[in-house]
């Protein structure tokens, strides 16, 4: 099992190559941050699969979705956010590839 990228001091960002990138929100329960990685690797499939097509920005938006939800993008970041605010963040619904809006 590959080991965990590492973290910045304060635990906002993983580092990967020199690179910083934000960390997914450390409080996320366990069964929903599987849940939304799940959904967010789904929609980079479908990133792949619809590149170059009228569908890949809807693809693209649901890697964004999914990526909100985790903490990993979104304003303000996660460590500046309320819990209340982080705790809806990640329990708003986030769809799958094929499963509409709604």
């Amino acid at each position: 099992m590959p080991s965990d990228p590492p973290k910045t001091e304060d635990g906002h960002h993983i580092v990967v190559n020199g690179r910083r990138w934000r960390a997914t929100d450390p409080d996320i329960p366990e069964e929903r941050r599987a849940e939304l990685t799940r959904i967010l690797m789904a929609w980079r499939r479908e990133v792949r699969r619809t590149r170059g097509t009228d569908d890949e920005a809807g693809s693209r938006a649901g890697v964004n979705a999914a990526r909100i939800a985790l903490g990993e993008r979104g304003s303000p970041p996660w460590w500046e956010q309320t819990d209340a605010q982080r705790r809806a963040r990640w329990e708003a619904h986030v769809p799958s590839p094929g499963s509409g809006p709604g």
